[in-house]
């Protein structure tokens, strides 16, 4: 059972992620028929005030939740059992709440063969696919040892080792394929506002920031401090994918989570 104080903080917290404006508080009890004195909450909210929770711009202004706040309250309310989602729905409320999300699948193939081509070349047979890369007597050896791993882990290990042929040429054919934006328009507004450079934009609009990420919340570490990035393991139309949702972080995730996923 969460306290007076908490209660209040939380209850601000949703009024300005609804209203995007300063809160006072006979405003926050009108709105949640809230039964504490517009006094009481005031005194909460210095108290908030005072330990960095909330904000207030001007003396006789309403409060506004910090950005240390907001990323406590949704480390707190967002959680991970994410199943089923629907496309058309992230495309829609994406657009709506103003969000960008990235959607990679997540492929389960196997290297089953390596062609050796004349010394040239080598052809390097996946489950569902295939690609090229120049043949190197120590890239051939050192390719032979991986026959029969998991796709996702000869990515990281060609990475890790700096078979970087053998990285690019993975990649770009799965994002030919397997990687979509949508809303992207929101992260170029990011990109531009905070100058990303060029191969920051990149890692993004090429699906490569997926790689690295594991299923979890992201702040200041991949984005800016006032941004979040939410990553999850999920299904669209019974396929396994990677989708990493970035917003400001006053947007309204429960609702966008609520809106996409499939009953």
């Amino acid at each position: 059972m969460i306290n007076k104080k908490e209660f209040l903080l939380q209850s601000i917290i949703k009024a300005y992620i609804e209203h995007l404006e300063p809160i006072g508080s006979t405003q926050l009890k009108s709105m949640y028929d809230i039964t504490y004195s517009p006094a009481t909450i005031r005194g909460y909210f210095k108290k908030l005030g005072d330990e960095g929770f909330l904000a207030q711009e001007h003396i006789s202004s309403g409060r506004t939740p910090t950005t240390e706040a907001l990323k406590q309250y949704w480390t707190n309310k967002l959680n991970f059992e994410l199943n089923n989602v629907n496309l058309q729905a992230i495309q829609y409320y994406a657009s709506i709440v103003g969000v960008s999300v990235f959607i990679k699948k997540e492929k389960s193939d196997v290297l089953n063969n390596i062609l050796n081509v004349e010394s040239k070349y080598m052809i390097l047979e996946f489950s569902s696919f295939a690609i090229s890369v120049k043949f190197s007597d120590a890239l051939y050896r050192f390719l032979q040892d991986m026959i029969g791993l998991d796709l996702k882990d000869i990515v990281k290990i060609s990475k890790d080792v700096g078979a970087y042929e053998v990285y690019e040429s993975i990649n770009q054919t799965l994002q030919n394929s397997d990687f979509e934006i949508y809303n992207y328009k929101e992260f170029l507004n990011l990109a531009l506002n905070y100058n990303f450079d060029e191969l920051t934009i990149n890692r993004f609009l090429k699906g490569q920031v997926l790689d690295g990420l594991k299923e979890g919340l992201f702040f200041e570490n991949l984005l800016p401090d006032d941004y979040i990035g939410i990553c999850h393991y999920c299904k669209i139309a019974n396929e396994d994918v990677k989708m990493l949702v970035i917003g400001e972080l006053p947007k309204d995730y429960e609702y966008f989570y609520e809106k996409i996923k499939t009953f």
